[in-house]
């Protein structure tokens, strides 16, 4: 596991009972979706907190290889060929660092919802499969599934019926709504509770997406 603990942007109780880890997409970073938290509509009385780390910086292969905020190198727009199972594989311990530090700081892991964005949804899809202790769900927005091949060999027995909540927009013509389709269809074959919502927009986020999240986030924090 990485000692490294990324730098994030946090909201919500010191004292926390539950907890959000919400990573960001390509070339953002952990404010992104920090001014969403007040539309979710979360009881008051819940204690929350919203993680929203920082990516590292590394050049990035289809952006000319700028450097930028990125979970992982992206090699192709057809992002299942040539994908960065290193880089992958990295984030996944980045982002187990910081569950586990939610765990010190006395959050248990089924009270730990992943959430992410574009490639931030990739991460979470790929690390809350195979974490080995229950989560409270996986958030996947406008994204896909990494490294499918190798998820039925190494998924984790305590995450086999953890919620996962994938939206994604009818005209994203970055990730395709068809690797969203993809997704779904793979992950209800393995027999996970998937809710799926399709929206009429780009590669965004949508005020009809906003009010889902929020039904499916009180849902995991009753």
């Amino acid at each position: 596991m990485s000692s490294v603990v990324l730098e994030c942007v946090e909201l919500g109780s010191p004292n926390a009972d539950y907890s959000v880890i919400w990573l960001h997409g390509l070339g953002a970073n952990g404010h992104d979706f920090e001014p969403i938290v007040p539309e979710l509509n979360l009881p008051d009385t819940s204690q929350i907190r919203f993680v929203f780390p920082h990516a590292p910086q590394m050049p990035v292969t289809i952006n000319g290889g700028a450097v930028m905020p990125a979970w992982y190198d992206i090699r192709s727009m057809n992002f299942l060929d040539g994908q960065d199972e290193a880089g992958i594989r990295h984030s996944e311990q980045q982002l187990v660092a910081l569950i586990e530090r939610e765990i010190k700081r006395g959050v248990p892991s089924d009270h730990i919802v992943l959430a992410g964005f574009s490639q931030g949804g990739a991460i979470v899809l790929h690390t809350g499969l195979r974490y080995p202790q229950p989560l409270a769900g996986i958030m996947a927005l406008s994204t896909y599934l990494p490294l499918d091949e190798s998820v039925a060999s190494e998924r984790h027995e305590a995450n086999k019926a953890v919620p996962i909540f994938i939206g994604h927009g009818s005209h994203d013509q970055i990730v395709p709504i068809r690797l969203s389709e993809m997704t779904r269809d793979y992950l209800e074959e393995l027999a996970y509770p998937i809710e799926w919502h399709k929206y009429f927009m780009e590669h965004s986020i949508h005020p009809d997406e906003i009010v889902d999240i929020s039904s499916w986030l009180n849902k995991r924090f009753k």
